[in-house]
């Protein structure tokens, strides 16, 4: 993501600065009796963004909306991107980290993985814009918080008998997964909402064309005729565990063959 000029500070707009700074390693500047903060800023970004989407944050309407002027947000934030990076790292603080303990027992440990990914895969979806920045903005895995995240999922397999590579692999796989189709799920929502209709009614609207699209491809037509959930947002959810269940059974198998 490019910030447009308004989003830069004026001493960052020309030249070409060295190396990716990280925004939790910089210092920030400080002045005295500073009016704000950068907790407040990444907050207010946070619900300007719930409320009305990536593409209505700038730094000038989020300087107005706490009574600032752009310029003072750069006292603690390089540029929209470093802020964006922030907000997403504010995210994974809210989600529960990986519990090593008992991991031995390939039930426990797959539990773990199942309650921190549904964790992942919720906050994807109640946050929307997250999918641009995630893909977007590299220093999004440089914050504490995704740290965190990280070490413990890593301990969690190293706890269950996976060396320290395979359980780097392990995540990488499960966590893959997990974004992807809640970046599916969310931009599929998020259409939904812009049209104004619900996801049910529009399921119950398409399904007649699909089936009758798919009269000439029988494994096709069997699928939709016979295993469409009567509740989409309760076969969303299904769907998800039945995916992951697959990776997981992969990985059991893999690492235990025989088993």
């Amino acid at each position: 993501m490019t910030a447009k000029s308004e989003d830069t500070p004026p001493e960052h707009r020309t030249g070409t600065q060295p190396g990716i700074a990280s925004p939790w390693n910089r210092p920030q500047k400080r002045r005295p009796q500073p009016a704000l903060s950068r907790e407040q800023i990444v907050a207010e970004a946070f619900a300007l963004l719930d409320a009305e989407g990536i593409d209505a944050l700038s730094m000038r309407k989020l300087g107005a909306r706490l009574n600032a002027g752009a310029t003072s947000l750069y006292t603690h934030v390089a540029n929209k991107e470093e802020l964006l990076a922030l907000v997403v790292d504010h995210v994974f603080g809210e989600l529960p980290l990986a519990r090593a303990e008992g991991a031995e027992d390939p039930a426990v440990w797959r539990a773990v993985i199942v309650e921190c990914t549904e964790g992942m895969r919720a906050a994807v979806v109640r946050h929307p814009w997250m999918v641009t920045v995630m893909g977007d903005v590299g220093m999004v895995y440089l914050g504490p918080n995704w740290m965190r995240l990280s070490e413990a999922l890593l301990a969690l397999m190293e706890a269950a008998g996976f060396g320290l590579a395979e359980a780097n692999d392990v995540m990488g796989v499960v966590v893959g997964y997990t974004i992807g189709t809640a970046s599916v799920e969310a931009a599929w929502l998020s259409a939904l909402s812009r049209s104004g209709r619900g996801e049910q009614e529009f399921l119950d609207q398409l399904l007649p064309a699909v089936v009758e699209a798919t009269r000439t491809h029988p494994r096709l037509h069997r699928l939709y005729t016979t295993q469409v959930p009567d509740e989409i947002e309760a076969g969303r959810d299904s769907g998800f565990l039945r995916g992951l269940n697959v990776i997981l059974d992969g990985i059991e198998a893999r690492r235990w063959p025989g088993r």
